[in-house]
């Protein structure tokens, strides 16, 4: 089934049309289309030129030299699910020139772009066969009106046959096409993982044959390829088809490592097929949780130590945190994605038994990783339970560790938190401006993580009174101290929403 395509689109197509230019909807949004998918994207060919296209809309933009001009229109609503772009205030829909392509010396992109004459060469220099396929309306009002009416597709490569195969198929010879563009190759596997499509045998063969091209990619564009993999629906059987094709070593050697290699008596998997279904079974849908769960073990063959069921990994949870930012630095991810992910890394180990650990210790875990982490940490460590074959995903152990994390969620965890400021030591206790001020809050929230009751403004000044006799490095001291919490009744309430006794 086509869904009725939107509006704007329509009022595109019908304008070139009119200027008595060809036009037809192209590439991925016709495979959506096919797919009973809303396309994110339009994009239409033609044999326009830019400067004709942008004499046509005027409010149009033409900054590239692949001949794309991005025209303007409408915000798209279509078949009840809203706008399909919320964070600007017009749609774009992308205009192309009939071209073809000529050498590709650096594997990355053609050493010149040529406009072309006709369609037929403009589909022939496409990636995939479920891409190579175009739409022109046929209707006398332009309109599309329903299934198999006002349209005609053209598809010189059987593209729909590939999709209702759900295979993913090179236009014409594979090894011509990622010898083309290298990073043809991460689209296939990217494209795998979305569409939960198979790669075919001649183009999965091609991969592994020119996997070694992909060190011409540009490492953003490598980067792109690899998060559109990690936030699909099936982010673990991409990663994993990155390994089959021999991809993963080349991008992400770091992980390739853990192939084969065993663990203890507490997994029943090797490393590599540990975090590949922990990243298969985390619950959630966050860029930096799903890096996280897939990265978390990675630094266990270098920390191994001993064979068999008693073989230890020994701060593979630090070391992976170093491992980790090296690697997401040299992909170029972001510096927040950097710090989020390893900051998850290095603290997945976190220790929790409900017998032995205090409220106190969760404040100070809160104070570590940050009150607004806390659930990804905990989406961690369910990804990296299920990942060890173990059948239940939030024990009473987690469930008790939410309970007490909403407990103490409103204590005192940061200086910011306390009842009193600097402002108030210098101003009630006349204590001279300086390094002396933020130690003596230090210990100040280092006691109240520990008794939460004591976060009270009276108390806290009469504290800071006798805290001031003190010397600054003597400060410094008290504020790493580690106090007992003594332990208080539980709130019923919240116990019975985590399900703990």
């Amino acid at each position: 089934m086509i869904r009725k395509i939107p509006k704007p689109v329509i009022e595109v197509l019908k304008k070139i049309q009119e200027n008595n230019f060809e036009a037809y909807v192209v590439g991925g949004c016709v495979r959506d289309l096919l797919l009973d998918k809303i396309p994110k994207d339009w994009d239409i060919t033609t044999n326009a030129k830019p400067a004709e296209i942008v004499e046509i809309f005027p409010d149009s933009f033409y900054e590239n030299d692949f001949g794309t001009v991005g025209v303007k229109v409408e915000k798209f609503i279509q078949n009840g699910n809203g706008l399909l772009r919320d964070d600007r205030e017009h749609d774009v829909v992308e205009v192309t020139t009939y071209r073809i392509e000529s050498m590709y010396s650096d594997r990355r992109r053609p050493d010149e772009v040529k406009f072309a004459e006709t369609l037929v060469d403009d589909l022939g220099r496409r990636d995939f066969t479920m891409n190579a396929i175009a739409l022109r309306l046929t209707a006398d009002d332009k309109e599309m009106t329903g299934e198999n009416t006002g349209f005609e597709i053209i598809d010189l490569f059987e593209g729909q046959k590939d999709i209702e195969k759900r295979l993913i198929k090179t236009v014409g010879d594979a090894d011509e096409r990622f010898g083309e563009d290298a990073l043809r190759m991460m689209r296939a596997i990217r494209f795998h993982a979305q569409l939960n499509f198979e790669i075919e045998e001649k183009t999965f063969q091609a991969i592994k044959k020119s996997a070694a091209l992909i060190k011409h990619v540009a490492l953003e564009r490598i980067k792109d390829e690899l998060t559109r993999v990690i936030l699909s629906d099936n982010p673990a059987e991409g990663i994993d088809m990155l390994h089959k094709t021999e991809l993963l070593a080349l991008i992400i050697p770091e992980l390739e490592k853990g192939v084969g290699v065993a663990q203890n008596r507490h997994h029943i998997h090797t490393i590599y097929k540990h975090l590949i279904l922990a990243l298969k079974y985390c619950p959630s849908k966050k860029l930096e949780v799903r890096l996280a769960a897939l990265f978390h073990d990675i630094a266990k063959p270098q920390t191994k130590r001993g064979e068999g069921t008693y073989a230890t990994f020994y701060n593979h949870d630090h070391v992976g945190a170093r491992v980790v930012k090296q690697l997401l630095t040299r992909l170029r991810f972001s510096n927040e994605v950097i710090e989020n992910v390893t900051m998850l890394v290095d603290n997945h180990m976190f220790y929790y038994n409900p017998e032995e650990v205090t409220e106190a210790s969760v404040r100070r875990l809160i104070k570590k990783v940050g009150l607004e982490n806390m659930q990804d940490l905990m989406d961690l460590r369910i990804a990296d339970r299920l990942g060890s074959g173990t059948p239940k995903a939030k024990p009473y152990k987690l469930r008790h560790l939410e309970y007490v994390i909403e407990k103490v969620s409103k204590d005192a965890v940061s200086v910011k938190m306390l009842k009193i400021n600097g402002n108030d030591l210098m101003k009630d206790l006349a204590i001279v401006p300086g390094p002396k001020i933020g130690a003596i809050l230090e210990v100040l929230l280092a006691e109240v993580i520990e008794s939460a009751e004591k976060n009270e403004r009276e108390y806290l000044l009469n504290r800071a009174k006798e805290l001031d006799a003190e010397d600054l490095n003597q400060l410094r001291e008290m504020a790493k101290e580690k106090i007992e919490e003594k332990k208080e009744e539980d709130n019923q309430e919240i116990k019975g929403k985590h399900w703990v006794k």
